[in-house]
């Protein structure tokens, strides 16, 4: 078995800060956009074409205010943060655009690539979730890990990717808008004809993230209660037989509940007089 490569020790923000605090006016330099190529290691594959259009007429006014890092890759440059600036002002028609080269090797560019959609708000956790995937199987990393890495908590990571495990159907709702993490979150303790059903009430009904996890919790409740009747009905013919010899003698429900070298006998009554009843007839038995 392959060793475990440990995360970066100082957490993924340090390294971040450390790449701005070197810039300066002299370390920034144009490059045309037509040189640069987008982050293959990109953990966002949704971009918002609305927001990239705001984006857009916000450069054409005052520009590119803050430089998209790249790093040099053959005859061209490769992105590592700033993708959506860069997006932008092709858009917006700008041949140019400030960059900061870094000679930077794959695994810092993909941390840092994952930082920083991170840390922005309209990343969809599926996305999130698949880069948190892709870093672990490529690095060989457990969850713990990527938890420091991106400074969220462990349980908050493997919330997230349990959303992975939903249909594709759900995940392209999640990434869409129609549902949210919540919604996604609720449905991923259910069997799949649950989560179909359930989903279709969301979109129906519009449900919210708490109706939506009052509805699982009766779902879950119910598949108890029918995995207790199964497990009765699976009981062996001799157990059963002897539970109905003793309900017709006593008169009263009989539940025998038999392991492997143990096991009890239930006897149920409703009031006092019954329970005389049934303890008279086991005293004459007795007798």
């Amino acid at each position: 078995m392959a060793s475990k490569r440990k995360a970066l020790g100082k957490g993924l923000s340090a390294l971040i800060n450390e790449e701005f605090d070197k810039i300066d006016e002299n370390s920034i330099v144009n490059i045309g956009v037509d040189l640069i190529k987008s982050n293959p290691l990109q953990p966002r594959k949704n971009f918002d074409e609305e927001k990239i259009d705001e984006l857009s007429k916000s450069i054409e006014r005052h520009g590119v205010i803050q430089p998209v890092i790249v790093k040099k890759s053959g005859m061209h440059y490769q992105l590592i943060a700033g993708e959506r600036r860069w997006r932008a002002a092709r858009q917006a028609g700008l041949k140019e655009i400030p960059s900061i080269v870094r000679d930077i090797d794959n695994r810092s560019q993909e941390e840092i690539a994952l930082i920083e959609n991170i840390q922005r708000e309209d990343l969809n956790s599926i996305d999130e979730a698949v880069a948190y995937k892709v870093v672990m199987d490529r690095y060989d990393i457990t969850q713990e890990e990527v938890s420091t890495m991106v400074g969220k908590s462990r349980v908050y990571v493997t919330n997230i990717m349990r959303l992975l495990k939903l249909p594709d159907y759900v995940q392209k709702y999640i990434m869409n808008g129609d549902m949210t993490t919540g919604h996604g979150k609720a449905l991923a303790g259910i069997g799949e004809k649950e989560i179909k059903a359930v989903t279709d009430r969301i979109l129906k009904e519009d449900l919210s993230v708490r109706e939506t996890e009052k509805i699982v919790r009766e779902l879950k409740n119910g598949k108890k209660d029918e995995n207790k009747k199964v497990r009765k009905n699976e009981k062996e013919p001799n157990i059963l037989h002897i539970e109905e010899v003793l309900m017709n003698e006593l008169g009263t429900k009989v539940e025998i509940n038999k392991r492997k070298k143990s096991g009890k006998i239930q006897l149920f009554f409703s009031n006092d007089e019954e329970l005389q009843r049934i303890l008279n007839i086991i005293s004459d038995k007795l007798s």
